[in-house]
């Protein structure tokens, strides 16, 4: 299928090679002519800009958007819509506000043009292993886009999760599952570091843990990598962002009277990791540079 990719960071320009991989037609665009030269050299066709995106494809146009959540995605979308038309589907992969999906979805309705929204995690492993997507589109929008996201996702990987704005509404409480996930390997190892009786190998524990183990996971393995290269993690800044998805999750528990301590304590976490230095936030600055590329920082 002919489909086209805006946005070639860290997840979208290995989901670019992961189509081309699965016999797929991408014209790709970014603001960054390296990385749309680095597309181009595995078998993508260049667009010189987003009109030219929309030059290149043949109706029915399908326009994968893999920007930052927020202005980007706005700006984006902004630029695209006057070369879209009737019958077109843009398809948006980032972490957005599922209340943004829901008005951008009636936005592009009045013109006639579907909205999908993908909830997609695999971070920079999703070229080897396959995306996870969570599809919130119309039935006839994700028929139509389906050999799409079996080229992207592993087997059973992906599902339509509901109509537009639910794919992101799933992502957003899966990152805030994420969130406390983190916080939980965190906090135990932060433990054992801090061990007066004993000198543990955290490199040693995490591999140990990964084998028939109730708390083996594929995070886990990601921690047994990161203490493999250094095992006091001596090099990483204990500061961790938040991508706001965790906030949304909070917000959306109190609004619909859910008690959500986990979630709610390991955003506050983050918060108090931006202030003093914290072996558990270095922990998961680690697990989020394995599994998603997220940039640290470094002393």
């Amino acid at each position: 299928m002919q489909l086209a990719m805006i946005g070639l960071g860290r997840m979208g320009g290995n989901m670019v090679q992961r189509l081309a991989q699965g016999g797929h037609d991408v014209v790709v665009f970014d603001q960054n002519d390296a990385a749309v030269k680095a597309s181009a050299a595995t078998g993508a066709k260049a667009a010189k800009d987003i009109a030219d995106v929309a030059r290149q494809l043949t109706p029915r146009r399908i326009v994968w958007v893999m920007v930052p959540a927020g202005d980007p995605v706005e700006s984006t979308l902004e630029q695209l819509m006057p070369h879209l038309t009737r019958g077109d589907i843009v398809i948006e992969g980032g972490n957005s506000n599922f209340r943004d999906s829901l008005r951008r979805a009636e936005t592009l309705k009045v013109r006639g043009i579907e909205f999908v929204d993908a909830g997609t995690s695999g971070g920079v492993w999703g070229l080897k292993n396959g995306y996870c997507l969570m599809v919130g589109a119309s039935e006839s929008a994700f028929k139509y886009c389906e050999p799409i996201f079996q080229a992207l996702a592993p087997q059973d990987g992906y599902a339509h999760v509901g109509p537009p704005g639910a794919g992101h509404y799933v992502k957003m409480i899966h990152n805030g599952i994420e969130y406390g996930m983190l916080q939980a390997y965190a906090e135990g190892y932060e433990i054992l570091h801090a061990s007066r009786d004993f000198k543990v190998n955290l490199g040693q524990i995490a591999k140990l843990w990964n084998h028939g183990s109730v708390v083996r996971s594929w995070l886990n393995e990601l921690a047994e990598r990161a203490f493999s290269r250094d095992d006091q993690l001596t090099s990483i800044r204990g500061y961790v962002e938040d991508s706001g998805e965790g906030r949304w999750a909070v917000e959306e528990a109190m609004r619909l009277d859910v008690p959500a301590p986990v979630i709610t304590m390991s955003l506050i976490a983050r918060f108090r990791s931006r202030q003093q230095e914290s072996f558990g936030a270095k922990v998961i600055a680690a697990l989020r540079h394995e599994f998603g590329g997220h940039a640290v920082q470094t002393k």
